[in-house]
């Protein structure tokens, strides 16, 4: 088993995996007298893909929300990128370089392909009002620039034939591909996807994997994801954290976590004879 502590490490599949980039360190997060998540650390690393998997209720899109501002533990710290991250809401954790997609998709119905994936770039736009309302000087270099940007993504991601569209008038597939255009737009050095195959068909799935590995390799993206086709996360994962009822219950490499006993009885419902 490789050391994955804190420097860098060599994957199964021979890719250099980078320095801690972002650390969950014992976090509990309670609503009322509901406890979500119970004392959890884990760590990623800069360009791995982190997967994040359990049983319905397990406290998955919890931790989610804490890495990404929405909520605000009462125990324990984030670190991201070396240093302790302070109580964040959501738009200044965005503007540190996390994005996300959701697990219900969060697109404006009536705006184009195009249109959504430009709301992405929100955080890289910072001429005035008076000069976007004029659109001279650097309003309209902005707008160039980000134009640029984003119809790389639209083409990386193969939308191109849709990009005028709106996107109320898609099939459900296309329209996860438009949050991940979107959220690529961010540029982010944390990319965290909430189900980015649920209600997908086989060849949906097999899409939106081809594009995950892509946007790892391609652009050197750290990926965090939740999913769970247990199949996909063993294909696309270089680690994985499991969580049980609020608890983390196992972590390690896919096959670390293929084995473990814990992990087996609790979340994949069969036991060694």
């Amino acid at each position: 088993m490789n050391d994955m502590s804190g420097g860098n490490y060599m994957t199964a599949d021979g890719r250099q995996i980078g320095n801690t980039l972002m650390e969950m360190k014992n976090i509990t997060l309670r609503f009322g007298g509901v406890v979500a998540i119970s004392d959890i650390s884990f760590d990623i690393h800069e360009g791995e893909i982190r997967a994040i998997i359990g049983p319905n209720g397990a406290g998955k899109s919890s931790m989610l929300n804490v890495i990404s501002g929405f909520y605000h533990p009462q125990e324990g710290e984030v670190w991201f990128r070396g240093e302790r991250r302070p109580t964040m809401k959501p738009y200044q954790v965005a503007a540190q370089g996390i994005a996300r997609t959701f697990q219900n998709i969060a697109l404006f119905n009536g705006m184009s392909v195009l249109d959504n994936v430009m709301t992405g770039r929100l955080t890289h736009m910072n001429a005035g009002l008076f000069s976007q309302a004029l659109w001279r000087g650097k309003a309209e270099r902005e707008e160039v620039e980000n134009r640029e940007t984003v119809e790389k993504i639209i083409d990386f991601l193969e939308i191109q034939a849709i990009r005028k569209t709106p996107v109320g008038r898609l099939p459900y597939g296309l329209k996860k591909r438009v949050e991940l255009a979107r959220a690529l737009a961010a540029e982010p050095k944390l990319l965290l996807l909430d189900e980015p195959m649920a209600g997908m068909n086989v060849e949906e799935k097999e899409d939106m994997s081809r594009f995950i590995l892509d946007v790892n390799d391609e652009f050197g993206t750290t990926i965090a994801l939740i999913e769970h086709d247990m199949g996909v996360v063993m294909d696309l994962s270089d680690r994985v954290v499991v969580m049980d009822y609020g608890r983390k219950i196992g972590d390690g490499t896919p096959d670390e976590v293929r084995n473990n006993q814990e992990v087996i009885d609790a979340y994949l419902g069969v036991s060694h004879d």
